[in-house]
């Protein structure tokens, strides 16, 4: 299988290279194709003549979408119609990353693939709309929904913790915000999977257990044996541009019904990442 992987240098990019490192893949960073450049898209996949087209790149800053409302929406809407538009035009199958950001984020349940969407910010618009165009364009996608990534090869949630632990006794963190923290490379494997099978549509793909960010990081801490006390706050304390979904658990329906075995839980991933992380930084957590 030929693949061409853009976004490659980011986060889950990275980790994707090596989830498909068996492959004949050609891995390109944003610098490198930029996706809302329709001609270059199409000239880039003429070139190549790709199996699969990987969408890794996306402009997932969520406060700076709701100042930068037409950067936001030219990364993440019309860069991936034009990755749609050539992977039609080549025959390729198409992987595209969105977002439980995609709901409204009031939900009481996990949600499910199918659920009504209704974003509230221009993150989750814009993602909404690069699905929409997606899946009108080209027919063999994989739309794979995540939520609260993290990686060793970027900037997270995790790796923030970790540094604040290093240097501070207390750390406060919201406690009204509900989802499932994911590990890019298990969600990298999980594509390296999917993608053999024409098991074309939506997925929710996220590793088990569900917690707030309070109760993540106090399990940051726990795992890493730093003492830090963890205090709660609201989310209105922050006071950030855009908002929040309450609720982003994500129910991996589809990923089951296809028969595949569900991500492991979140805290044994937990793990591994902080293994990683060590031995990049050379025995630091």
């Amino acid at each position: 299988m030929k693949v061409v992987l853009v976004g490659a240098q980011g986060m889950l990019g990275t980790d994707l290279q090596w989830a498909f490192q068996a492959q004949d893949v050609v891995s390109l960073s944003k610098a490198q194709l930029l996706i809302d450049h329709l001609d270059d898209v199409r000239a880039c996949i003429r070139q190549e003549q790709p199996d699969l087209i990987i969408n890794a790149a996306a402009y997932t800053n969520v406060d700076a979408c709701e100042n930068n409302v037409e950067d936001a929406y030219r990364v993440n809407a019309v860069g991936p119609r034009n990755l749609a538009v050539a992977a039609q035009e080549a025959g390729a199958a198409l992987v595209h990353f969105s977002t439980d950001y995609v709901f409204a984020g009031d939900a009481t349940e996990p949600q499910r693939e199918f659920d009504p969407v209704g974003p509230t910010s221009i993150y989750g618009k814009s993602k909404l709309a690069g699905e929409r165009l997606v899946q009108s364009l080209c027919p063999r996608h994989y739309i794979l929904r995540t939520s609260w990534l993290y990686g060793v090869h970027g900037r997270n949630f995790v790796s923030t913790m970790l540094q604040l632990g290093q240097k501070q006794d207390v750390v406060r963190v919201v406690d009204d915000q509900m989802g499932s923290p994911t590990y890019t490379v298990d969600l990298a494997n999980a594509v390296s999977q999917l993608v053999q099978k024409p098991y074309y549509g939506i997925y929710h793909l996220s590793n088990q257990g569900v917690c707030t960010w309070h109760q993540f990081a106090k399990d940051i801490f726990q795992a890493a044996q730093l003492d830090v006390r963890v205090e709660a706050m609201s989310s209105t304390e922050l006071a950030r541009p855009a908002k929040r979904p309450s609720y982003s658990v994500l129910d991996n329906q589809m990923w089951r019904l296809n028969g595949f075995a569900p991500l492991r839980p979140y805290r044994a991933a937990l793990q591994d990442y902080l293994a990683q992380y060590q031995s990049l930084s050379g025995g630091v957590v």
